[in-house]
């Protein structure tokens, strides 16, 4: 599914439980990624009563959070944050520990963890990616979620006898 696409017919989110964990270090890229994971969720059938909000501070603070959160019994899990490039390479570690735990996080317990974390070059590149012109990252992660946790209720159902 691409970016700017609706969810499929069958990706409902009503009755999912579905936690957002978010790093608002940049908080204005932060509000507009959240305003869209939540606009997603809604627009899929979800309840807000069904969403579980939890701010940290930076993208490299997500595993911990995300791992609770599944072991809480969420089904899925949209993690939503914004690394902009500085004068050295510090992003690059940032992101790499995060994207291989929450995949590691993922693929251990089979639930879907979403990414809506842009790592862009500048506060601009973020801002069109963050329900801008170039897509909204928030609402594309939140519909990845959902899709997600019903392939993996298809796969589960197909391979029961």
């Amino acid at each position: 599914m691409r970016r700017n696409e609706q969810p499929q017919a069958g990706a409902s989110a009503a009755g999912l439980r579905v936690a957002i964990v978010a790093s608002d270090y940049h908080r204005e890229i932060h509000d507009r990624l959240l305003t869209g994971a939540r606009a997603a969720f809604e627009q899929a059938g979800g309840s807000p009563s069904d969403l579980r909000i939890t701010l940290i501070d930076g993208v490299y603070d997500l595993p911990a959070p995300v791992s609770e959160a599944i072991r809480q019994g969420v089904d899925a899990v949209v993690a939503l944050g914004c690394v902009v490039r500085g004068e050295t390479r510090h992003d690059r570690h940032i992101v790499d520990a995060a994207f291989a735990t929450l995949a590691h996080l993922a693929a251990t317990h089979r639930v879907p963890v979403a990414l809506g974390i842009l790592t862009v070059e500048t506060l601009k590149q973020a801002r069109q990616r963050a329900g801008g012109e170039k897509g909204d990252a928030g609402a594309f992660a939140m519909r990845a979620a959902v899709r997600g946790v019903h392939a993996l209720r298809a796969m589960r159902k197909a391979g029961t006898p």
